[in-house]
């Protein structure tokens, strides 16, 4: 696998954690914050693998 895929794919993984922690004590304001990060950080490394490239660090996925 690609490494900076794997990079991508890692990150979401790290999110998740707390996110389930914060469950348990009812902070679903941040368990929503943190399945945002998930997601964009799952998207950003669909979009390295599709284009063979760095996915921007900024929250702009634009294919053009």
């Amino acid at each position: 696998m690609d490494e900076k895929v794997k990079y991508w794919i890692e990150l979401p993984d790290y999110d998740l954690e707390p996110a389930e922690a914060m469950i348990k004590s009812k902070r679903f304001f941040y368990v929503g914050f943190m399945c945002h990060q998930t997601i964009e950080k799952a998207f950003k490394a669909y979009f390295t693998a599709l284009k063979s490239d760095v996915a921007p660090y900024s929250y702009s996925l634009s294919c053009t």
